[in-house]
């Protein structure tokens, strides 16, 4: 089997091709968009990339083509070699990868479907409205505490409406750039509902999200979160695991007899963790009664409201991760069991 270890790059990329003795018997760069046609001229090799933006595409157009393929995490490459005595280059570390291939087969992360990368896409680029309409209305905000006014309190959809309002009743031309700065926020208002509704109708069509969804401060967009970056339940042996791939669980330090926990690893994808901590105040605030906030409200009393948080979180992880896993809708008492797998 050729060992190929790709330095991927957004419009040039590095291959070095070994042959199974370890010798370079192809080397230099190319296109990044050629790289599939490439690839349907070689013999069966294991094709090493690390983990960027254009890794994915390229694993499936190597395994389209019946190459193995091993996505390494960037930030692992270094205890390979990569990067060494302050020499790096594309041709060097293309060099070392596929000559560690031919010694190790390197671990590879988590490839996931096409459909659970163009839910993340869906999900991310609502994100990126909700957070450019807050920079802006934070913006706004700011120019009115310069101004010494104060409109009242509301939704984030209504800030623009609620803003004119505020002056027209005072009789008060707003500025040309204040002007500029509300359509903006209503142009992003009207392009987030469309993203809304466009996140409630996949999460509707999709064979497990709409399960989730009956968990009490579940909507969409944590439920798509969640298929995501899960992918499939068969990953996962435990509900334990989940929470632990997620990020939710708090690291370890040991050396020799001195052993404690530290914060949370915040290991896996953050816009997961988040939506899965928002889901949990939700649930804390709509359902006070719902066992598993009791539960969450004892440990309140003993570690604080924040703790009690993200521990509601890991707690809806595994839950979520159950109903998935085993076919079935939230179950009250049920949920409130602790999760000892």
């Amino acid at each position: 089997m050729d060992h190929v270890a790709i330095d991927l790059g957004k419009t040039k990329s590095q291959i070095c091709r070994r042959n199974s003795d370890g010798m370079i018997v192809k080397e230099g760069p190319f296109p990044t968009v050629e790289l599939g046609g490439l690839m349907k001229d070689w013999a069966a090799s294991r094709v090493v990339v690390e983990t960027c933006a254009e890794a994915f595409a390229v694993a499936d157009a190597a395994r389209a083509h019946g190459h193995q393929v091993r996505v390494v995490p960037a930030t692992r490459v270094k205890t390979l070699g990569v990067g060494a005595r302050g020499v790096k280059s594309d041709r060097r570390d293309a060099q070392v990868l596929s000559e560690v291939s031919t010694r190790i087969d390197l671990p590879s992360v988590h490839i996931p479907r096409q459909q659970s990368r163009d839910i993340k896409t869906l999900c991310s680029m609502r994100d990126g409205l909700v957070q450019s309409r807050t920079l802006l209305i934070n913006t706004l905000r700011g120019w009115l505490r310069g101004q010494l006014q104060h409109v009242r309190s509301g939704a984030a959809y209504t800030f623009a409406r609620r803003v004119r309002q505020h002056f027209a009743q005072r009789s008060v031309m707003l500025p040309q750039y204040v002007v500029r700065q509300l359509e903006a926020i209503e142009q992003l208002t009207t392009a987030l509902q469309q993203a809304d509704a466009e996140v409630k109708q996949a999460a509707d069509q999709h064979e497990v999200a709409p399960r989730l969804m009956t968990t009490p401060g579940v909507g969409p967009v944590t439920a798509l979160r969640m298929v995501s970056t899960l992918d499939t339940a068969e990953r996962f042996s435990s509900a334990a695991q989940v929470g632990a791939y997620l990020g939710l669980t708090p690291g370890q330090k040991q050396s020799g007899s001195k052993h404690h926990r530290t914060g949370l690893t915040r290991a896996g994808v953050p816009h997961t963790r988040a939506a899965l901590i928002q889901a949990a105040w939700v649930l804390r605030r709509r359902r006070p009664n719902d066992p598993v906030v009791r539960w969450a409200l004892q440990v309140e009393l003993r570690r604080g409201k924040q703790v009690a948080i993200v521990a509601l979180a890991r707690k809806l992880a595994g839950i979520l991760y159950a109903l998935w896993r085993d076919h079935s809708n939230y179950n009250a008492a049920k949920g409130a069991r602790p999760l000892t797998d």
